[in-house]
């Protein structure tokens, strides 16, 4: 088959290179999936994950991408929920070989169906920045009806989802953006914009959750807007980010707002959350999802993880 690989850890982007790979075989509880489109997180070439195995062996040349949207053609032994000929879209692994490629292997458990009317590119597209999106306002940030939370970079991947999703939810949503945004962000819903340009960002008043997908001097403004008792979460790792380490002394880092953790539900994997209703939480992103970090008010211990962007690839 044919695959986007790297071999030289030292080379970037310049090292990824168009060649053939052997096709992936499914093993237990795995599927094939005929590959229709993916997404590159531009930095995951420096993540250790994409040159080595889960016990630390290198397995160049390597296949990037995790985000796909495709077609299962192949069952692995016990796998059970998908069947061959049925769209799905979801995750690669990251210690395997991703979603750059004609075919790949993928837990069962990290997919989800794909509707008919959804194509494959949207999709493609989805999965990490709407999981990003998910956890950073509901898991992390805790966002209920009828407060108001501030969404730092309202027209990108992350952030646009980010809005819709408040607003599924009842809050009402402070956005912020450049000039050309302030269209896209209002077709969004957002209730309030801030044109960062040209407006102050303490304009915005105190709010209750702060969502921040910047980093630097906007997340470190952005946490005397937090009232008291409410959350501010953000992507960016303090060991990158002076702001989110400044952040930090202000609001204690890796801890909640509220004393208590809600009960989770026993989950088989990353599809497993969708419960019964898998087409409407396919259109909201309603996904187990990784954040960096967060920074909240009072002291319950939280996790982080890294994420970024994507850049959607198109097969063929």
């Amino acid at each position: 088959m044919k695959a986007i690989a790297v071999s030289d850890r030292e080379a970037g982007v310049a090292g990824l290179s168009f060649t053939d790979l052997p096709h992936p075989e499914a093993a237990s509880n795995d599927v094939v999936v005929r590959v229709h489109a993916a997404s590159f997180i531009f930095n995951e070439l420096e993540w250790p994950d994409t040159w080595t195995d889960r016990a630390g062996r290198d397995r160049t040349p390597s296949v990037p991408g995790h985000d796909l949207s495709g077609v299962v053609v192949e069952l692995g032994y016990g796998t059970t929920g998908l069947s061959v000929g049925q769209r799905v879209f979801g995750l690669a692994d990251w210690a395997r070989n991703g979603s750059l490629a004609e075919y790949t292997a993928v837990e069962a458990r990290n997919l989800a169906p794909l509707p008919i009317d959804i194509d494959h590119t949207v999709a493609a597209a989805l999965p990490i920045s709407g999981l990003t999106a998910w956890q950073g306002l509901f898991d992390h940030g805790h966002l209920t009806a009828g407060q108001t939370v501030l969404i730092h970079g309202v027209a990108g991947a992350v952030g646009s989802i980010a809005v819709q999703l408040a607003r599924e939810v009842g809050a009402r949503v402070i956005g912020t953006g450049r000039t050309a945004d302030r269209d896209r962000a209002a077709a969004l819903g957002v209730h309030t914009f801030l044109d960062l340009d040209t407006e102050k960002l303490e304009d915005a008043g105190e709010v209750d959750v702060v969502f921040d997908v910047i980093g630097g001097d906007i997340l470190a403004r952005s946490a005397a807007l937090v009232r008291a008792g409410g959350t501010l979460v953000t992507h960016r790792r303090a060991a990158e980010d002076p702001a989110a380490r400044r952040a930090g002394t202000l609001l204690p880092c890796r801890t909640r707002s509220r004393p208590a953790r809600r009960p989770r539900r026993a989950s088989t994997g990353w599809a497993a959350q969708t419960g019964g209703g898998r087409r409407a939480a396919t259109r909201r992103s309603r996904r187990r999802i990784r954040s960096r970090q967060t920074h909240p008010r009072q002291d319950d211990p939280a996790r982080s993880r890294r994420l970024t962007g994507r850049r959607p690839k198109q097969w063929p």
